[in-house]
């Protein structure tokens, strides 16, 4: 089985998240999601892999959160997930995906339960 991290390397979080992978051997697909967002129907899978709902894997700090106005509650969970795909700055990292689970690395050893 294929684990893959949704990867930002100037992310100390997720920079601390992948050496603990190869550390335990795991060799991970890197998906510098940045460079590559994943694509709507991706980020939307890998939510209901992770159980939770799109604003809870944004980062709601950035500036891009609110020249979007993305804190507006009437939003659709569709809008919010087409916004990551769009501006994926906007997506929590790292993200853990090991085949039909996922994980934040948030604490990094939080992705140890899904390996």
């Amino acid at each position: 089985m294929t684990v893959t991290i949704w990867h930002n390397p100037k992310c100390s979080k997720s920079r601390a998240t992948l050496a603990l992978l190869e550390e335990r051997g795991i060799a991970p697909e890197i998906l510098r999601y940045l460079e590559e967002p994943p694509l709507a129907d991706e980020i939307a899978r890998v939510l209901g892999l992770l159980g939770r709902s799109p604003r809870e894997l944004m980062r709601t700090g950035e500036d891009a959160y609110k020249d979007q106005r993305l804190g507006d509650a009437g939003l659709s969970d569709s809008a919010l997930i087409e916004a990551m795909a769009a501006t994926p700055k906007l997506i929590e990292r790292p993200v853990v995906i090991n085949g039909d689970k996922a994980a934040v690395g948030r604490p990094p050893e939080s992705v140890l339960d899904i390996l």
